[in-house]
């Protein structure tokens, strides 16, 4: 393959490392990205093969060879990647075959991952494991005494005057409501693992679509761009379906009275893996469930904090909503992001097929 001034000045253009390479592993192209990210200049990096960039045993090698070698585009999470030259980083990499060269492949870097995609999907996995904590202690260390304060205001209620009553009844509603915040997050330490099945998640997603338009979403907009060909998810039905329930709930409470629009979408990823911190183990997470909305957005300082225990936008919101998402996704061995852009918001949640558990309906 040889790269035209037009190839160069596209490539040039692309904000994140990026190697076009041949069969035999010989860099074809590199842009200024790959550059500042190897510490060679193009001319050098042009002298160099695969093998000279990547630390010996990377899955990048094999990587390029699978997709060289027909395999299709593949996604790689978690990958360590660096030279004698540059700082050994973890970063996601994306390697697509280019069809009209066979043999020859674009290596995309995104170099952003550590600190956005994978540090946030650990982060996520880490404040669900907090609120799991909180919601232990909150329910020895709390609830028992705010049951001792209620009877406490109710026994004083008998014995008061009129005025005075109104103070008691006041004590005993803001008790009530700190025990339905504290049962909310209870919901957060139950250890039993939950019982996962094959699932079709086209079904969870209509059961979803269904309830928010006859209830809290009649005069949104919902678009469906599925992939019927997709096979079914290892999960649990109920707790999938309250998963999307709260993430269609939240989009239909951002986007506009007039012309709100949610887009529910699935598709199949191929060789979309993530690594298991602690273990060498790479797990499969290659079905896509895609929800996104046309609201004003989140603003810039929360989106870090997404998932965060008691973040919320809305003035009545108990923040706890998307933590409970987090921990779901995260028990179902899965991963959750959010993308945010000037308009709208987007949730990307990847998951594990269900392999030979059931066949798909």
């Amino acid at each position: 393959m040889t790269a035209t001034p037009s190839h160069e000045a596209v490539v040039s253009a692309i904000a994140d490392p990026l190697l076009v390479v041949d069969g035999q592993g010989r860099i074809l192209l590199a842009n200024p990205a790959a550059e500042e990210f190897f510490g060679i200049g193009q001319a050098m990096l042009r002298r160099q093969t695969i093998n000279d960039i990547a630390p010996f045993g990377s899955p990048l090698l094999s990587l390029f060879r699978q997709a060289r070698d027909g395999m299709g585009a593949i996604s790689e999470y978690g990958v360590l990647l660096g030279t004698p030259r540059s700082e050994v980083k973890t970063v996601n990499i994306q390697l697509s075959p280019i069809v009209e060269q066979p043999g020859s492949v674009v290596i995309q870097i995104e170099e952003r991952t550590i600190a956005s995609k994978m540090d946030r999907s650990l982060t996520h996995r880490g404040a669900a494991r907090a609120v799991t904590g909180m919601a232990a202690v909150l329910a020895h260390e709390v609830k028992n005494p705010l049951s001792g304060i209620r009877g406490a205001a109710q026994l004083l209620e008998q014995n008061v005057d009129e005025p005075d009553q109104e103070l008691t009844r006041l004590i005993v509603d803001e008790v009530q409501r700190i025990v339905a915040l504290v049962d909310r997050m209870e919901a957060f330490s139950d250890p039993r693992p939950s019982e996962r099945t094959a699932v079709n998640i086209h079904e969870v997603l209509e059961r979803a679509r269904r309830v928010a338009e006859n209830g809290f979403a009649p005069n949104v907009r919902f678009v469906e761009n599925y992939d019927p060909s997709l096979p079914l998810v290892l999960g649990n039905r109920d707790q999938l379906i309250q998963v999307f329930l709260n993430l269609v709930k939240n989009a239909a409470e951002a986007v506009p009275k007039k012309n709100g629009e949610i887009v529910l979408a699935t598709a199949y990823r191929h060789g979309v893996r993530l690594a298991v911190p602690g273990s060498s183990e790479r797990v499969q997470l290659p079905l896509e469930v895609t929800i996104s909305d046309n609201g004003p957005g989140v603003p810039e300082d929360l989106r870090q904090h997404m998932f965060d225990p008691f973040v919320t936008t809305k003035p009545a919101g108990t923040g706890l909503g998307l933590a409970l998402v987090a921990k779901i996704i995260n028990d179902h061995g899965g991963i959750i992001e959010f993308d945010g852009a000037e308009r709208g918001a987007t949730f990307h949640i990847y998951l594990p097929v269900a392999h030979g558990k059931a066949k798909k309906k």
